[in-house]
């Protein structure tokens, strides 16, 4: 799955207005702002990826992201998050528990808890072995997910 995400970010024309403020459509619960257009940015790609996490956190199925509009900002994850994600949905479709995982890698559930842990800075090649685990590897994940 691709995560490129529209975002809106508009000038705060609230009484005291002091910068931008930042939503995503496809992700309600997640708003930021900035004093500038450009730590806006910066600030809105570290919201999407906590919503992101909170998902993950909670189990629950991940939002798929929107067309993108005119007026919008397109904000994607890093390379190691879109593959931490690939390796949660796979688990998900496929109904594998972390403790699947664990036994397949022969590593702790711990461990896997960590691979999953968007804000952990969790290795590539670690990874791209779960995703073998779960039969996807980096080049085909996001086609399975």
């Amino acid at each position: 799955m691709q995560y490129n995400f529209p975002c809106n970010i508009v000038p705060d024309t609230t009484e005291g207005g002091w910068g931008y403020l930042v939503s995503f459509s496809d992700i309600p619960f997640a708003h930021t702002g900035g004093k500038t257009f450009k730590e806006s940015i910066i600030l809105a790609e570290d919201c999407l990826v906590v919503a992101l996490s909170c998902y993950v956190d909670l189990g629950k199925e991940l939002p798929t992201p929107s067309s993108f509009q005119d007026g919008q900002e397109l904000l994607t994850v890093q390379p190691v998050i879109a593959a931490q994600l690939d390796l949660y949905t796979a688990m998900r479709e496929q109904k594998v528990t972390q403790a699947d995982l664990a036994q397949r890698l022969a590593i702790s559930e711990k461990d896997v808890s960590g691979l999953l842990s968007l804000d952990y800075c969790t290795p590539i090649g670690q990874v791209a072995e779960a995703l073998r685990a779960v039969g996807c590897d980096l080049s085909t994940a996001g086609a399975a997910a």
